[in-house]
């Protein structure tokens, strides 16, 4: 049964989005992977979207993106978004077409234009050009033709909060470790976690964009033991279009450290704090799995003990099947679910007098959430 998709306009939306391949086959090799992730990067410029984090398999993938509240992009900045997906070479085409209007007439032409940012700014949008594009890629590459992708993408709201962002992250990066492919999730090239821990900058800023309130992080981080300073010391840095606070340097700062070293030691020293803390939300509690190397419970373990009303860390949970995560329709807190509902009352029946639904058999570990969609059968897998 399709479910309805919540989209909301006017604040920033972060959506979690799921396709799959056609009959569930699994086409997709590392060449075909990197190439989705590339063009991911590139789209995801495009239109203005913020890649938080993804995972790219065989025959699916997720992607948890950050839709901002509107698209007013200046003519200079819509060149720029236009040369990330084209490529700046595109000197016959629509680039080469914005740059002359600039020049000559001092404005991209205001159709041009239109057409652009009509394809800005909305997660339909977004997902529909990117399947479509790589489907182009992959027929031609392959001598085939007809349907990659198997329906329209699902998609889940979810609450823009640390907490709520932390798990659903972890939950899509640990895809592979659920699949049985890895036993730790930076071992999978393709998937956000993986790429942050090789070092790749857009990886880190999606998953600092995680932590930019702070105090989530510094909660986080007490897990670990590491420390994120506290405001008073912060130094500011951009994540989500907006100022966010960074741990502070220790020791002497010499005076011809250039702004940009300072910068990018600000951004070192941030990944291994709030990577840390990640880290520790990927891998289960007092466990091993991640850190010291003892063996973590089995997927047949964990079922065992949710079935028992045992208490699982969040870890461990995440290491199952979540069907809420992607069938959910709405993802966060009893409020925020209750908020988006009211505000759709009409597509739901007459007899529904509330909107959050609370995910049936994660236990303690998953509390702190409810979903629109009340999954009462294998929920959890």
């Amino acid at each position: 049964m399709k479910t309805t998709r919540i989209k909301v306009r006017g604040r920033i939306a972060v959506y979690h989005c799921v396709s799959r391949i056609v009959g569930a086959q699994r086409l997709l090799d590392d060449l075909g992977k990197e190439t989705l992730v590339r063009l991911l990067r590139r789209l995801a410029t495009f239109c203005g979207l913020e890649v938080i984090t993804y995972c790219i398999m065989s025959n699916h993938f997720h992607v948890l993106v950050r839709v901002p509240a509107e698209q007013n992009p200046t003519d200079e900045e819509l060149i720029e978004r236009m040369e990330a997906l084209y490529g700046k070479g595109n000197r016959a085409g629509l680039v080469a077409l914005a740059r002359e209007g600039l020049k000559e007439r001092g404005r991209v032409d205001p159709d041009l234009r239109e057409q652009m940012v009509a394809r800005m700014g909305d997660v339909s949008e977004f997902m529909k050009e990117f399947k479509q594009r790589f489907s182009k890629w992959y027929n031609i590459r392959h001598q085939r033709f007809g349907t990659l992708w198997a329906e329209r993408f699902r998609s889940v709201l979810v609450e823009d909060r640390s907490r709520v962002l932390e798990t659903v992250s972890a939950y899509i990066d640990l895809n592979a470790v659920r699949a049985g492919l890895v036993e730790d999730p930076k071992d999978y090239r393709h998937c956000g976690y993986a790429a942050a821990v090789a070092g790749d900058a857009k990886a880190r800023a999606g998953l600092l964009s995680v932590y930019a309130g702070g105090s989530a992080a510094a909660g986080a981080a007490e897990a670990v033991g590491v420390r994120v300073a506290g405001e008073d010391e912060g130094a500011e840095i951009g994540t989500r279009g907006q100022d966010a606070r960074a741990p502070s340097l220790t020791g002497a700062r010499s005076a011809e450290v250039s702004e940009e070293s300072r910068t990018v030691e600000v951004r070192v020293r941030e990944w291994k704090e709030v990577g840390a803390a990640y880290r520790q939300r990927l891998f289960v509690r007092g466990g091993a799995s991640g850190s010291s190397g003892k063996a973590g419970l089995s997927r047949e373990q964990i079922r065992r003990v949710l079935q028992k009303g045992g208490e699982l860390s969040i870890g461990e949970v995440l290491r199952l099947r979540i069907r809420h995560m992607t069938d959910g329709v709405v993802l966060g807190s009893k409020g925020f679910v209750d908020e988006v509902w009211l505000a759709h009352r009409e597509r739901f029946g007459s007899r529904r007098r509330s909107g959050a639904r609370r995910i049936r058999g994660g236990g303690a570990a998953l509390v702190e959430l409810s979903a629109l969609r009340d999954l009462r059968v294998a929920g959890i897998s």
